[in-house]
């Protein structure tokens, strides 16, 4: 048997079953493996080199807005966690606790972080004690364990996943809620930039919002299923945590105030997002930033040439190395039909086939994994060219994955159109709706769809709330969601 007959490959269809699909693309491809502690993953060399790349570019932009990088504990003493009550029981489901040294009982239970808001805030009641002190905006990039599920998804719903935690501290109100968009924008920016990905910007309702939070808002993402997925997110936590933990300082009147807060993340769940977007039956298509390696390089020979092949195969790999992050697959014993599959499972961007004919033309065979489609390149040419492949590529997933999201966007006004689309595609239905709790509940337990976030821009909407025929008194969001 050939190689390139065993060659693993992505079975699933993506149109057809879009979860045994993610699972067969994220593992086969090598981007992600499982591990013996259930819903927590091995982040493999290409799935880390992403996750680095998004941290490096969010990291930048936070760095020039003056938001700086700072680490606090893992472990959280549960004093600290039932200080603020509200946000401690919000996170007791999903808490892992720490209770004993080799044979020794702690005296107090420890959290692994879930979220680091009590800890941190401990320190900034010390640190603070005049308006001089503030802004303080602190981000701590780590991770965090949350146990309260039973089915996790790799990527999209982990125990364990990586994350940034900004945590902001103002004297007033106003400059609290206007880095919302600050924050919200540098999360865009870099979707967009690197990700290749858009997203639906908005408001939590109460019910979704975070523990503890006064407002929070998110960006939104439609997988393939028409199911929605949270993306980066920003909470305004006005005093809510300033009270419990004494974050007060004398304000320029010399009188106490408390301080106002906010607190922002952007997670791994973003590489559940790039590859469920972008990916395809053959399976991952990397946004060339954020690919391990950007350009493969495949000789093609027979035995009479290959040392000729071998050599000029070297001379395109040594004038370009220094430009993209490329491979030579010069492996002996497998064929080029085998490599080409492996390749593109691993959603390498480019890839330059170099058989004698290219030789003779002094070019390669360059293939785009986007589209498949090949063209010649001389070789005095290469890194121009592949420059301008690396952006084009680009532009095309971006431009593909927002018309995707635009055909999944359902503007609706009746319940039955709400229910109808549901059955159908899914995807994000913004519909008129009272404000009511009750009706929200309703909505969730008859069809699996809840407020996934309400637009901050509220343009004209239908007169009835889409449940109850109430009036109605914003547009929201609606759609499954993991």
């Amino acid at each position: 048997m050939a190689e390139d007959e065993k060659v693993e490959r992505i079975e699933a269809s993506k149109s057809e079953n879009f979860s045994e699909w993610y699972v067969q693309t994220i593992i086969r491809s090598g981007f992600v493996d499982y591990s013996d502690v259930s819903g927590c993953i091995v982040f493999l060399p290409p799935a880390y080199f992403a996750w680095q790349a998004i941290m490096n570019a969010v990291d930048a932009e936070f760095k020039k807005v003056g938001i700086e990088d700072a680490y606090f504990p893992l472990l959280i003493p549960e004093k600290l966690l039932e200080h603020e009550s509200e946000h401690f029981k919000g996170f007791v489901p999903e808490v892992a606790w720490v209770t004993e040294t080799g044979k020794t009982k702690l005296d107090e239970r420890l959290a692994i972080r879930p979220t680091s808001e009590t800890i941190m805030y401990r320190s900034f009641s010390k640190w603070i004690r005049s308006w001089r002190d503030l802004p303080l905006r602190h981000n701590q990039w780590n991770n965090v364990l949350r146990w309260e599920f039973k089915h996790p998804t790799p990527l999209i719903r982990s125990r364990e996943f990586l994350w940034n935690e900004g945590h902001s501290v103002f004297a007033s109100e106003a400059e609290a809620i206007a880095e919302r968009d600050e924050v919200i924008g540098i999360y865009l920016k870099v979707l967009k930039e690197y990700l290749a990905i858009p997203g639906i910007v908005g408001r939590k309702s109460d019910s979704e919002k975070f523990a503890g939070a006064v407002a929070s808002y998110s960006v939104e993402h439609v997988m393939p299923d028409g199911w929605a997925l949270q993306g980066p997110d920003h909470h305004y936590d006005g005093q809510n945590f300033a009270k419990p933990f004494d974050i007060k300082f004398l304000d320029r009147d010399g009188k106490t105030s408390y301080a106002y807060q906010n607190t922002f993340a952007i997670s791994t769940r973003e590489l559940a997002v790039i590859v469920s977007t972008h990916g395809d039956d053959r399976g991952l298509v990397m946004p060339p930033k954020l690919a391990y390696v950007q350009v493969v390089i495949v000789p093609i020979y027979k035995k009479d040439n290959k040392a000729k092949v071998d050599v000029y195969a070297k001379k395109v790999y040594e004038g370009i190395k220094g430009h993209f992050r490329v491979r030579l697959d010069d492996r002996e014993g497998y064929t080029p039909g085998y490599k080409y599959n492996e390749w593109e499972m691993k959603g390498v961007p480019v890839r330059l086939e170099i058989g004698e004919r290219d030789i003779a033309g002094n070019s390669v065979m360059a293939a785009r994994r986007d589209t498949g489609e090949k063209k010649p390149i001389k070789l005095d040419e290469l890194a121009g060219e592949l420059d301008r492949l690396m952006t084009s590529i680009h532009e095309s997933l971006y431009m593909k994955a927002s018309e995707f999201l635009k055909s999944h966007v359902h503007r609706i006004s009746t319940y039955e159109e709400l229910k109808n689309i549901l059955a159908k595609d899914g995807g994000i239905i913004t519909a008129p709706w009272c404000e009511s709790p009750e009706c929200e509940t309703k909505i969730k337990a008859e069809t699996g769809a809840k407020i996934t976030n309400i637009p901050v821009e509220q343009g004209k909407f239908a007169d009835k709330c889409v449940y109850c025929g109430k009036k109605s008194k914003c547009e929201a969001n609606f759609a499954r969601s993991y």
